[in-house]
């Protein structure tokens, strides 16, 4: 994973003041020059702050002559990258204080900028400010040639898109960006068609029946890649095992399985090391079965009480009396995002959303 000063240098923002100075018909850029030496210890967020205030005031106050300037940076080789991604950030900053009418034209900015960096967190704020227009301009964007364009499109009305603001219009009513994903979930591009389905996800995170019904919808009228995108969308409802997005997939929640299993291997696991345990599967019926195989740990909290959390093991289609056995190493090394407490743990198996069989284990913390 790159670190913040790997993605934004000092010497990045240096190039970029080289850059934008000429585009804007100034000798330097001071601000961005004094900002270049001023960015250690500062986070990735931090320093994206530093350098779009620093733009802003390195550029003119004047939204048609900033836009010019931009402009002429885009047309000069070299403006690309890293350095870009900031002044996404000034653009969404200048367009909305510079009045109603530097809307349209800060959106398209955006939208030429963002194949050179994608621009999904700085077409947020236009969201957040007026979302039906925001919406309406860049409904045309779905059929621009360029997938980094219709990607934005997707990714940047997610209304959960991770490490940038959340939308809470969006959250509360999705509804008004669905045509657009309509127009995506058959992209030719993968890139676009994932974050179709990422978006969707989103949406399953609060309003699950509409996330299924869109779903089914798109299944309905399906590309070759459609199954995998609506899979995908649906990841979270699966792993909390509902029975409507196992449905709308193909996975028969009470498919006729005989499920033996979990058996742990390792009745005492330390941290560091990995709980084992066999599992197998037998599909009964006549006909094929298509199976999700997940499973649960549940984790022993500081109270005694425990909190469940699903893992991904397979997804199948068995043939009518076939077996499916394996072993499965789950490793209890140390992560930030967890904290480990002692004491007897449990794991189950989980089939199209159905629990089955239950191990218990000892985790030993010290």
């Amino acid at each position: 994973m790159p670190t913040a000063d790997e993605l934004l240098s000092a010497h990045t923002v240096r190039d970029l003041a080289r850059r934008l100075a000429p585009a804007a018909g100034l000798r330097s850029a001071p601000a961005l020059l004094a900002c270049a030496s001023a960015l250690d210890g500062l986070t990735f967020s931090g320093r994206v702050a530093a350098v779009r205030d620093a733009a802003l005031i390195d550029l003119p106050s004047d939204w048609a002559a900033f836009e010019a300037a931009l402009r002429a940076a885009l047309a000069a080789p070299g403006f690309d990258g890293w350095m870009t991604f900031p002044v996404n950030e000034a653009v969404a900053v200048r367009g909305l204080a510079s009045g109603p009418a530097a809307f349209e034209p800060a959106l398209a900015l955006l939208r030429d900028l963002t194949p050179r960096l994608t621009a999904e967190s700085a077409v947020r704020p236009f969201l957040r400010a007026d979302r039906d227009r925001a919406l309406a301009l860049m409904g045309p964007w779905v059929e621009d040639p360029d997938p980094h364009v219709r990607r934005l499109v997707s990714e940047g009305t997610r209304p959960r898109l991770p490490w940038a603001p959340q939308l809470p219009e969006s959250i509360a009513d999705p509804r008004p960006a669905l045509p657009l994903l309509d127009a995506l979930y058959r992209d030719d591009s993968d890139y676009v068609r994932r974050s179709v389905a990422n978006h969707l996800n989103d949406i399953s995170r609060d309003h699950p029946e509409l996330a299924v019904e869109t779903a089914g919808r798109w299944l309905a009228a399906p590309a070759a890649t459609t199954g995998r995108v609506a899979r995908h969308g649906l990841r979270t409802l699966v792993k909390a095992g509902r029975a409507d997005a196992m449905t709308v997939l193909g996975h028969a929640p009470d498919a006729p399985v005989t499920v033996r299993g979990p058996v742990v291997a390792t009745a005492r696991v330390a941290v560091g090391d990995y709980l084992v345990f066999d599992y197998a599967l037998t599909n009964d019926a006549d006909t094929p079965a298509e199976l999700v195989l997940d499973y649960v740990v549940h984790h022993r909290k500081a109270n005694g009480s425990r909190t469940p959390k699903v893992f991904k093991l397979a997804t199948r289609t068995l043939a009518p009396g076939e077996t499916l056995t394996g072993t499965r190493r789950h490793s209890f090394k140390p992560i930030t995002t967890r904290r480990y407490f002692p004491g007897e743990h449990l794991v189950q198996l989980q089939v199209n959303g159905r629990l089955h069989g239950e191990a218990a284990f000892v985790l030993d913390t010290g």
